[in-house]
C-alpha cells in the first residue's frame, strides 16, 4: 500500500490546526468565564527563552500551510512574522489556516509529489524531495528543541495564566 503525499501532510496539519483552534476556544471561553482578557496570554512563555505564545500559533500556519505552499513552488523562502497580535487575530489566522488545508484537494496536492527542494540557510545547504521535507522540517508539533509541542505549549500557558489571574 502507497501513501500519498497528501495523506502524508494535509490530515496531519487538520488535526493540528483544529486541535490549536480548540485550545484557543477554551481559552476564550475561560477568560469570559472568569472575567480575564485573552489578550494577555499573547506574551505568554512558559519557560525562559521560549519564544512567546504568538509565536507558537504562528509556527501552527507556517509549518503547516506555508509547508505545502513551498513544496507547490519547489522553493524555500522563510516566511514572515507578523509578531504581537490581538488573541482574536491568532484565533482568525488558525482559522484561515484551517480553511486553506480544507481547500487543498488529494489531486492537486499529490501533483507535487517526487520534487526536488533545496533549502539554503546562511552557509547550509539542505537537499529534499517534497516527501522528506513534509516529513521532517514543517512538522507542526514541535518547532524547536527549546518548545515543547505547541498543543502542549497553548494548553499550559492557558492554565498557567489563569491560576495568575486567580491569584490576583
Amino acid at each position: 500500500m502507497s501513501v500519498s503525499l497528501f495523506d502524508l501532510s494535509v490530515p496531519t496539519f487538520l488535526q493540528t490546526v483544529r486541535a490549536i483552534g480548540g485550545c484557543l476556544d477554551k481559552a476564550i471561553a475561560h477568560c469570559s468565564e472568569i472575567g480575564a482578557d485573552p489578550d494577555d496570554f499573547v506574551t505568554a512563555r512558559l519557560v525562559e527563552g521560549m519564544a512567546p505564545f504568538h509565536f507558537q500559533i504562528e509556527c501552527v500556519a507556517h509549518h503547516s500551510i506555508w509547508a505545502l505552499e513551498t513544496v507547490k513552488r519547489g522553493v524555500f523562502s522563510a516566511p514572515a512574522l507578523t509578531g504581537e497580535m490581538p488573541f482574536s487575530d491568532l484565533r482568525a489566522m488558525v482559522a484561515e489556516t484551517e480553511a486553506s488545508l480544507r481547500a487543498l484537494g488529494p489531486d492537486q496536492v499529490n501533483e507535487w509529489s517526487g520534487k526536488d527542494l533545496d533549502l539554503q540557510i546562511g552557509p547550509r545547504r539542505l537537499s529534499f524531495t517534497s516527501e522528506t521535507f513534509l516529513l521532517s522540517l514543517p512538522c507542526p508539533t514541535s518547532f524547536s528543541m527549546r518548545s515543547p509541542p505547541t498543543t502542549f505549549f497553548g494548553r499550559e500557558a492557558c492554565r498557567s495564566a489563569s491560576a495568575i489571574l486567580k491569584a490576583d
